[in-house]
């Protein structure tokens, strides 16, 4: 008997899978806070040099004011926001010695105005958003590790808990350099409840299941990016924000008496009393028959990862072409959906109702994909490749005086971009062999993590050329559209288990010549699928 059989006699997706999905769900929201709270906390306003004219009050002006009184408040005259010309000698332009002014129409205080990021330190806020992205795949290892020798709870409780900790720390960063270690730790921790709660949940949930499961917990990601448009629209003060957006991962502390373990990961470490405890709590709450001694004793020991490493990814040719294709869609789903997401004040719209839409358009992406991934993977992944990237390239003959087009056209893109991540996910496990599953979707994490890391910078870029973001983000989906074409399909297919399997098919013979001897036993595929899927992040 093998655990997937095991569960079954337990029940797969019962009353105790769904109360654990509700544990699960509820710190998605506090991570969407999380993801997309620099947003508004990183915004920078408009703001012009402080002139250095005594008596002229600054502190709480308008933008309006500030345009309506510019003799006044300006006498020496402005290039723009990061010079002025003398008042002595018109010739000359200088930098803002007396500092800047900031608009308070949106933001009351950010960690831009407040430890002004602007003109040359202007760089240093879109570094600090790509050194927290590399809090993420730091997370994913350190976190990922643990949870492997520990087990998944520990690793989540200890998770939440520190992101909690290191959220509220971050409130009362002194400098800004404090404060971008914090947000860097702060994006491990992510990570860790990333990972650890998507597996904790899919190794107590039946196989048929877990596809509707995992996206439903996407749900809650998108309505905590919601959530946070109307949080962030009520506090304009950026360590406020902090504050009230890390405090509630307090409550989670009665995590610690009802999150349960990974019966599965307890039967692996040879923790079978443990494992007997929670089978038969499960069985009881679902109402079904509890699984005796001897059946927990009979059930196989899920395989490990065997002698094969990463090089092997690249070592045959079928097998290279699929790893390449699939690394670089990866790269490009995570480089666009941050761009976009991260990019949102310099729409020129509502920041607010920006930010609300973007996560609203969510929802019926991923609905669209529960509707589509049962007839196929490799079209739908193509096609919403192609509509991301296609609107972020519309957007380059939309005028710049039309913010509310360039805004819909970047929702749109949101929406291809979205659905082509959940539709990855699963794609990737099922086209690499079961020998590789585990370290090929590791691999692929950490090109998705490096986008991420690119995707503040290149946004930065537009502070030049506003044309550059939008070129990259609308060109390189479209190049991955056409690769997706190149994968063979998966949907109702025999998965490979090893590397000839991968070999002696080609996408034409893949879905008709797959020996029925390459079908994977429950067995000896799940343990390792849900390793690989660990390093899965919004």
């Amino acid at each position: 008997m093998n655990f997937e059989q095991l569960l079954a006699t337990v029940g797969g997706f019962g009353r105790y899978q769904k109360i654990l999905y509700v544990w699960i769900c509820l710190p998605q929201i506090l991570l969407a806070f999380h993801m997309m709270a620099s947003v508004f906390t990183g915004a920078t306003p408009p703001h012009q040099c402080r002139s250095a004219r005594p008596g002229v009050p600054y502190g709480n002006l308008t933008r309006a004011q500030m345009l309506a009184n510019f003799s006044e408040l300006f006498p020496a005259g402005h290039v723009d926001s990061c010079s002025v010309i003398s008042s002595e000698n018109q010739s000359v332009r200088s930098s803002c010695e007396e500092g800047w002014v900031y608009s308070h129409d949106v933001f009351e205080t950010t960690t831009v105005t407040e430890w002004d990021l602007v003109c040359e330190k202007s760089g240093l806020n879109s570094i600090g958003s790509s050194i927290y992205m590399l809090g993420l795949l730091v997370g994913a290892v350190v976190f990922g590790a643990m949870a492997d020798r520990y087990g998944r709870r520990l690793a989540l409780l200890l998770s939440l808990a520190l992101q909690t900790v290191f959220g509220v720390t971050a409130a009362f960063s002194p400098n800004f350099l404090v404060y971008v270690i914090l947000r860097f730790l702060i994006g491990t921790t992510i990570s860790g409840v990333i990972i650890n709660a998507f597996v904790l949940g899919t190794e107590w949930t039946s196989t048929k299941r877990r596809m509707l499961a995992g996206i439903f917990t996407d749900y809650f990601f998108g309505f905590g990016y919601m959530l946070l448009a109307g949080v962030a629209y009520l506090i304009r003060d950026w360590r406020k924000l902090q504050l009230t957006i890390s405090v509630p991962g307090f409550l989670f502390i009665f995590y610690i008496w009802v999150l349960p373990h990974s019966a599965r990961w307890l039967l692996i470490n040879d923790r079978k009393e443990e494992a007997i405890v929670l089978l038969r709590k499960a069985a009881m709450v679902n109402g079904r028959p509890l699984p005796t001694t001897v059946q927990v004793d009979m059930c196989d020991a899920m395989q490990g990862r065997g002698q094969h490493s990463a090089a092997d990814l690249l070592r045959t040719p079928q097998m290279r072409k699929r790893a390449l294709i699939l690394f670089y869609i990866w790269f490009v789903n995570v480089l666009v959906y941050y761009g976009l997401s991260l990019g949102v004040s310099d729409l020129g719209t509502d920041v607010y109702l920006t930010q609300f839409l973007f996560g609203l358009v969510e929802i019926p992406a991923r609905s669209l994909v529960l509707v589509l991934l049962p007839c196929s993977r490799r079209l739908p992944l193509s096609i919403f490749l192609f509509v991301g990237g296609g609107a972020c390239l519309l957007m380059l003959a939309v005028p710049a005086d039309l913010p509310n087009i360039h805004t819909a056209l970047a929702m749109t893109g949101k929406f291809g971009i979205t659905a082509s991540f959940a539709v990855i996910y699963i794609y990737s496990a099922e086209l690499f062999p079961t020998v590789l599953r585990q370290t090929g979707i590791g691999v692929s994490s950490m090109f998705a993590r490096m986008g991420g890391v690119l995707a503040p910078m290149i946004n930065l870029l537009g502070r030049q050329n506003p044309l550059v973001p939008v070129l990259i983000f609308g060109s390189t989906p479209l190049l991955g559209a056409a690769l997706a074409l190149a994968l063979p399909e998966t949907a109702n297919k025999p998965l490979p288990d090893t590397i000839q399997d991968a070999e002696r098919f080609t996408i034409r013979k893949y879905d008709q010549d797959l020996p029925e001897d390459s079908i994977q036993s429950p067995n000896s595929t799940e343990g390792q699928e849900l390793q690989g899927l660990t390093n899965e992040s919004p």
